[in-house]
């Protein structure tokens, strides 16, 4: 199970976090309701495909990744998103759209967009649709291994889609 994973992982770092669980939620404007927190402060992750393999783009669940600007950053034009049929063999321990942000532990880097840098705290699904771990950002950034780039942008509250 995923989130015993994880939790096993933050532990044996002796990293603070809270776990808390909820109704199914969906979307990342779901779990920001059911988690009473700004939608912002969900981090979301996004898989993406190019020449040099997988990576996870982690980003506020307001934003939506760029992948305009991913192309241009790693200079590959023809990165695309993972399909269903990928997140699926990437991360069969996860729910579809609830793995974690800690990719780099299955081999995959991690970039966090910089507008999610922000924040002391953020929470993110721990492999379910309905769990939630709460962590500190800066321990979520040396324990994933992440680099911080832009590689979100803002979309409307009608155009979200979690």
């Amino acid at each position: 199970m995923m989130l015993a994973k994880l939790e096993t992982l933050l532990d044996v770092h002796g990293i603070h976090y809270t776990h808390t669980i909820h109704k199914p939620a969906f979307t990342a404007r779901d779990v920001a309701k059911a988690e009473d927190l700004p939608v912002s402060r969900i981090a979301k992750c996004v898989v993406f495909f190019g020449e040099e393999g997988y990576g996870i783009a982690v980003i506020p669940g307001d934003r939506k990744v760029d992948l305009h600007e991913l192309r241009a950053l790693f200079n590959q034009p023809h990165l695309r998103l993972a399909t269903e049929e990928e997140l699926t063999k990437l991360f069969p321990e996860s729910e579809l759209g609830a793995m974690p942000p800690f990719g780099n532990h299955v081999g995959l880097p991690v970039y966090v967009d910089s507008s999610l840098a922000v924040y002391d705290t953020i929470a993110f699904n721990a492999g379910t649709h309905r769990d939630v771990v709460h962590m500190n950002f800066l321990d979520f950034e040396r324990l994933s291994g992440a680099t911080i780039l832009p590689c979100a942008v803002a979309v409307s509250a009608r155009g979200a889609s979690g």
